[in-house]
């Protein structure tokens, strides 16, 4: 019987003849495959590292950026110099007709009662500052009406104090205009600072410190310029362009992501620029609500209405232009990091279908934005009866539909824009090398097994399998006694 060795066991065998077990060579991967698998890899890495900070960029990079830079950041900074109004002291309170003194004071008691036709409300407040400091006045004659706050003992309010030749000490020279809401706010703006802090840190620090320089912008820079009779528009393009020039490199550090998206910025800020003065001139908007009136009876001089619409669409579309150009820039940085081989073109096409879906809700939260600071005037007009193409073409209405589809519009084109730059940036790079926590940890060669000692090669029939066989029993032959006994006993020397 002959059974087959298995063939491992053969291989084994034959090697054993040889003398010597060879061990097995690894070919190394050529070039194709160590590209394929770094290119592989790398995608994976590149997303999870979306946000650590940027690369050095190269020389060509920086030039590149320079000349694209350089030009608008002059510009911004001329056009800051030309329209801040140096010298110009503005009048105000007094001296603009504004003759109420604010004045702050508590409630000490609060009743109600009859007051002509209808019902009165008589308030006791003590005075925290202002010409009668310390004291307390009484309120009398307020008509309780649907929109009348409730007030009770306790609050904090706000009152107008008529000013210059009214008596300080007689409550007919007050009147309670508004609660006191300092504590609660700056209860609110900690909270903010800290979840800001918790969740990004130091990136969280800096974009809180960019936070308060574009508000200082807008108070000691834009409104100081639009007040001295400076053109809305040209006002509000400039401030957007310092706060981003500030803010973004502050937030995102100095990189040619962050360059790209300022870049971005600018052209989406000088479209919509445009877009707005051009239809709200088709539109014939004038822009003169009912706050824009009473500033202007308060001046005393003509201000451009149209153009104060305007910038409030500019200096709105800033926060959302600061989201999508970031993102994007990053996005293709990402996917230049991923796949070091691919072009411009390639670049810009998949950065473009990442754009596409943040289009979509950046848009709507756009529109919800102005939707929902327009809410109670649109109320207002949904009563008038009117057909709905009547209200969307009112003056009221329609400078809130000509706002949000202009910053619209320009969100919309930012994506394309910078996406385009970033491509046109990123493939000037050197192509990025593996990061050290990318690569995989190298293993240690194996350890060779111990040799056998060499073995004789087996016979030509030592792969046969053969069954032992057992002795066939064989009986005795038969003795007889005599023979028995003689071979029992022993023999001595006298029977020789």
């Amino acid at each position: 019987m002959q059974a087959s060795e298995p063939p491992r066991r053969r291989r084994a065998a034959s090697r054993h003849a040889a003398g010597k077990a060879e061990p097995r060579k690894r070919s190394k991967p050529t070039p194709e495959k160590r590209e394929k698998t770094e290119v592989t890899h790398g995608h994976g890495h590149g997303h999870g590292h979306g946000h650590g900070p940027a690369a050095p960029a190269s020389r060509r990079v920086r030039i590149l950026l320079a000349v694209l830079l350089v030009p608008c950041a002059l510009a911004t900074v001329i056009g800051a110099l030309l329209l801040y109004p140096f010298g110009h002291d503005q009048a105000t309170g007094t001296r603009v007709g504004l003759n109420q003194v604010p004045v702050q004071g508590v409630i000490t008691a609060a009743k109600v009662g009859p007051c002509g036709t209808g019902r009165c409300l008589s308030l006791a407040v003590k005075l925290a500052d202002g010409p009668a400091s310390e004291r307390t006045i009484t309120i009398e004659g307020t008509p309780i009406e649907p929109s009348t706050p409730r007030f009770a003992v306790g609050d904090e309010v706000v009152l107008a104090y008529a000013g210059k030749g009214a008596d300080p000490f007689s409550g007919a020279s007050y009147q309670v205009v508004d609660f006191q809401r300092g504590m609660p706010l700056t209860v609110l703006a900690v909270l903010f600072a800290l979840a800001v802090l918790v969740l990004a840190r130091w990136r969280g620090l800096a974009a809180l410190g960019a936070l308060a320089l574009s508000f200082l912008m807008l108070v000691f820079f834009a409104l100081p310029a639009m007040l001295a009779g400076k053109d809305p528009l040209t006002v509000a393009v400039v401030t957007g362009g310092l706060i981003m020039f500030v803010a973004m490199y502050l937030t995102h550090g100095i990189s040619a992501r962050t360059s790209v998206a300022v870049l971005g910025i600018l052209g989406s800020l000088g479209l919509i620029g445009l877009l707005g003065w051009l239809f709200s001139t088709l539109a014939k908007l004038t822009g003169l609500d009912e706050d824009t009136a009473n500033l202007i009876g308060i001046l005393g001089h003509e201000i451009d209405a149209r153009g104060l619409l305007m910038a409030g669409i500019v200096i709105g579309a800033l926060g959302v232009l600061d989201d999508v150009t970031v993102t994007q820039a990053s996005a293709v940085w990402e996917l230049r990091l991923a796949n070091p081989a691919l072009g411009w073109r390639k670049l810009y096409a998949a950065g473009l279908r990442i754009g596409r879906d943040h289009v979509g809700s950046a848009v709507n939260t756009l529109f919800m934005a102005y939707a929902g600071a327009a809410l109670p005037m649109m109320l207002a007009y949904s009563l008038s009866g009117r057909s709905f193409g009547d209200l969307v073409t009112a003056q009221a209405v329609a400078q809130e539909v000509v706002r949000t589809l202009v910053g619209s519009i320009g969100l919309v084109a930012a994506v394309p824009v910078t996406t385009l730059l970033a491509a046109l940036v990123a493939v000037r790079e050197p192509a990025p090398e593996k990061e050290k926590e990318e690569a995989p940890e190298a293993e240690d060669p194996p350890k060779p097994l111990p040799r056998r000692p060499a073995r004789t090669a087996p016979p030509e029939n030592a792969n046969e399998v053969t069954t032992p066989i057992s002795a066939p029993l064989v009986e005795p032959p038969v003795r007889s006694r005599h023979e028995r006994l003689n071979t029992a006993r022993p023999r001595t020397h006298h029977e020789g």
